[in-house]
């Protein structure tokens, strides 16, 4: 029997701006770190990606025709303000508003992400968050959005505040490539969420009638083997780090005893300390009641199991699959033999773990007042046939999750909208081109954009509100 969504559901489709805009030198824009970063560690660069600076009018088309009714966009930190702080780029302030002028013109609500893993390379090349005068050219940076685009509805701080903390000091794979620092992990995370309550509070303050929340990613943990108590704590440590410290830090305003306990573990075997103030709870604490949504980024789950030797991490960038390491010394490690089906890089994907995940909110976080998917997806290797993609698999993928949805909304969570990973293809961060993801194929050599299968069934899913 087919499930069902809400009549006033949003069903969107995810950008971020380094990863579609393309024209990273154009108009005045100023450098990033991953501009220098990719150019000295990967095989791809984000020129011009799907060159969304000059083809939003074309995608934004596509969305009415195709019945996507929101849309996630990131402002580029470095349009703006070319040094992180300073003057100011008339130039980029006029794209964005060129560009939600378009979103409202084709009844696209634009769900508008402040910072999506682009610090100015200014700012970067000094700490980037580590820096705690980054979390205040932050603010002003987002004060001076709120005041300037004021036809923006709904404001996201930050996208994934986790992964950004886990690709810069724990994998590598993100600029500047430190390894293995749980410290700078956790501090990294709680800069972050420090600059969101600092922000929040400014909107609050100005008495804009919008809403504003922040994007968490929220793999689920589960233990390899769930009667073995040493898997069990390993599952919980892991998601100290990736969910739960967060997510205290956004709607309790502190740490709990558990999660601190935790915190404690890892770092007395990792080594390091954390810089935590008086000021910053008081910050956290002021703005928990605030956040108007929670967005969760979901793609996969983990099992884990117990491990006690070096840390050890391996990052699939090229989809090998199989090609995949992670164990984290006093933590745990991630198994991938599991009966559950992954992706060619090596993403578990079970979609029991997005209702889990959504269930723990609103058992833990009962002040969350409401939730948007605000990314899932499949990226794929997708042959391109007959002027269009057969993507069976990555309708399957999104019917899977809408259906979990559909089950988390009748259970009591407050769902209101998914934004699927992404609108068209765009480049991945540390994939490059091969890994795509859109319900638009983009030929990037020539951008034009062509509908997969996806699209006319998503399309039909967002006309009925049935998943078929």
């Amino acid at each position: 029997m087919s499930k069902s969504l809400p009549k006033d559901f949003i069903y969107g489709g995810a950008t971020a701006a380094y990863q579609a805009e393309g024209a990273v030198h154009t108009d005045g824009k100023g450098p990033v770190a991953w501009d220098k970063y990719l150019a000295e560690n990967y095989w791809y660069t984000a020129e011009p990606a799907s060159d969304f600076y000059h083809m939003y009018p074309v995608d934004l088309e596509l969305c009415e025709q195709f019945g996507i009714n929101g849309i996630r966009i990131s402002i580029a930190w470095s349009r703006i303000f070319p040094a992180g702080y300073g003057e100011v780029n008339p130039k980029g302030v006029d794209f964005y508003h060129r560009l939600f002028a378009e979103c409202h013109k084709r009844h696209v609500e634009p769900f508008v992400t402040l910072h999506h893993f682009d610090t100015p390379e200014a700012l970067h090349s000094a700490g980037d968050f580590l820096n705690r005068e980054t979390i205040d050219h932050f603010v002003e940076y987002a004060k001076f959005c709120f005041r300037e685009f004021k036809e923006v509805n709904y404001w996201t701080t930050f996208n994934e505040i986790g992964p950004i903390g886990d690709g810069q000091y724990l994998v590598g794979k993100f600029p500047p490539g430190i390894r293995y620092d749980l410290a700078k992990v956790f501090q990294s995370h709680h800069n972050m969420m420090t600059a969101h309550a600092k922000a929040v509070l400014a909107y609050k303050k100005g008495g804009y009638t919008g809403e504003i929340g922040v994007v968490h990613a929220l793999p689920t943990k589960y233990p390899y083997d769930p009667e073995n108590p040493a898997d069990v704590r390993a599952a919980d440590l892991e998601d100290i780090i990736h969910n739960r410290f967060i997510l205290d830090a956004t709607y309790l305003g502190h740490y709990s005893d558990h999660t601190m306990e935790g915190v404690r573990h890892i770092l007395e075997a990792n080594g390091g300390t954390l810089d935590l103030r008086k000021e910053d709870f008081e910050v956290l604490t002021a703005a928990k009641d605030l956040n108007d949504f929670l967005g969760i980024n979901y793609y996969m789950s983990d099992w884990m199991r117990a491990y006690d030797g070096e840390t050890e991490i391996t990052h699939n960038a090229t989809g090998a699959k199989g090609g995949s390491v992670y164990r984290i010394k006093g933590v745990g490690q991630r198994e991938f033999d599991v009966d559950v089906p992954r992706t060619d890089w090596d993403w578990m994907i079970w979609p029991q773990g997005l209702y889990d995940q959504i269930m723990r909110v609103i058992h833990d976080y009962p002040n969350y007042k409401k939730i948007y998917i605000t990314e899932n997806g499949l990226g794929y290797k997708d042959e391109f046939v007959d002027d269009t993609v057969y993507d069976d698999a990555r309708i399957d993928y999104i019917r899977q999750h809408l259906n979990v949805l559909s089950d988390a909304i009748r259970d009591g969570a407050n769902v209101k909208g998914y934004f699927l990973w992404s609108l068209m293809d765009v480049f991945s961060w540390s994939n490059g081109y091969e890994k795509r993801y859109g319900l638009f194929y983009v030929d990037f050599e020539t951008q034009k954009r062509y509908p997969k299968k996806s699209a006319y069934w998503y399309k039909k899913v967002a006309e009925t509100g049935v998943i078929e």
